[in-house]
């Protein structure tokens, strides 16, 4: 499987030794290097994964911790899954101070789509954990590999539809931290056992707003009502089993429903440029187009960082996440990030989550498990909402 050894692999809390300016070969498709990199606040030591998309044995796939509402480490996620080598992804709901006694969920932000299943789709932008986003960006946003085998950028809203004997209703929510205002969500096994309270917390405007107390669930088995309740619930959600959330008018709608009752729940995510199905999609925000980098991007705040991005018409991947050691720990600037992943060539390339979410693995030579390439600055390695993973089959 692998081919090359790692320098400055697993020494938590020290600078890397012996930086590598030459790309060492994890696998076929499959190269990784670490350098020096100036940036305005002081040097960062930067490290980088490129995959070979047209590599028939090599795959990339979204590593998840097995239910949207969880964390896990990316080396945890990389194991399981049995990839070469990964990063975090996903910016997500690390904590509720601004909601005493309502559980954080660990659920990622955006979109999430792993071998081909929507897991989940985006929370409203005003409801998003991370740093300002860029002017005409939002949680729609996502990075990913279509059946096609080529990276994109893209937006992938949902559509849905609760049909009811009354009517339709609109569906605004799958498997998602958050919910609009008013709305009706659906929850599936996917979601996991958390509570589904934080879904009724905050605003349309505003994350720190309160928790709505005008709430009610309706769960739905092989199409019918199967049981109903005033509060959002917990607890792992049967296969086959579909859990209506409302809010709101949405709870209003929900309280027609009665026991028994046919629903039918439909839902899509729709993309905004592509037409091929997505064999993977991530959340976070474009930081470059078409070689640019966008209007209005942070030049001031610095922070070590995770990016991805892709070139030569999507069929190669670059996978970057800074180091947090101590000497590194000043970081770049979103701009600065997207000036480099220009320099090694990306087209376009893509904000995902930094500071101490920042982690990079690979398996080094010899090695069953993957190892942590870089130093993130929390220790032990953060639980994250899900990551991007690189996968080798012979």
């Amino acid at each position: 499987m692998t081919s090359g050894v790692l320098a400055g692999a697993a020494l938590a809390g020290a600078a890397p030794a012996g930086a590598v300016p030459n790309a060492r070969r994890l696998s076929s498709g499959v190269t990784y290097r670490q350098f020096d990199v100036p940036a305005a606040k002081g040097t960062v030591h930067a490290h980088l994964l490129t995959v070979d998309l047209m590599d028939p044995h090599v795959r990339v796939d979204l590593l998840s911790p097995g239910a949207v509402a969880t964390r896990s480490r990316v080396s945890a996620m990389a194991d399981t899954a049995g990839a070469v080598a990964g990063v975090n992804g996903d910016f997500f709901n690390i904590s509720e101070t601004q909601h005493p006694g309502v559980e954080a969920t660990g659920a990622s932000v955006g979109p999430a789509i792993a071998h081909g299943r929507v897991l989940k789709s985006a929370v409203p932008t005003a409801q998003r954990f991370g740093p300002s986003l860029p002017p005409g960006t939002d949680t729609t946003d996502v990075f990913g590999v279509g059946a096609d085998r080529r990276a994109r950028l893209d937006r992938l809203t949902l559509v849905g539809t609760v049909r009811t004997p009354a009517g339709n209703l609109a569906l605004r929510g799958l498997n998602q931290y958050a919910l609009a205002q008013d709305s009706v969500g659906a929850y599936t096994s996917a979601w996991g056992s958390a509570s589904r309270r934080r879904a009724t917390c905050g605003s349309d405007t505003d994350r720190a707003a309160g928790c709505s107390t005008d709430t009610y669930e309706v769960e739905v088995r092989d199409g019918r009502v199967v049981a109903t309740s005033a509060t959002p619930g917990s607890g792992a959600i049967a296969a086959g089993t579909t859990v209506l959330l409302g809010r709101e008018a949405g709870a209003d709608r929900l309280r027609e429903l009665t026991k028994g009752e046919r629903v039918r729940v439909w839902e899509r995510m729709l993309a905004s440029t592509s037409r091929i199905p997505y064999r993977f999609a991530v959340g976070g925000y474009p930081v470059l187009r078409d070689g640019e980098p966008l209007a209005g991007l942070n030049d001031t705040a610095s922070a070590v960082r995770t990016a991805v991005g892709y070139a030569s018409g999507g069929h190669e991947l670059l996978l970057l996440a800074l180091d947090g050691a101590a000497p590194y720990r000043r970081g770049m600037t979103i701009a600065e990030v997207a000036s480099e992943m220009r320099a090694l060539g990306a087209a376009d390339a893509f904000s995902l989550d930094g500071g101490g979410s920042t982690t990079m693995v690979a398996r080094t030579e010899g090695a069953k498990t993957v190892s942590v390439v870089n130093h993130p600055t929390d220790s032990p390695e953060r639980a994250v909402a899900n990551g991007i993973g690189v996968f080798w089959k012979p």
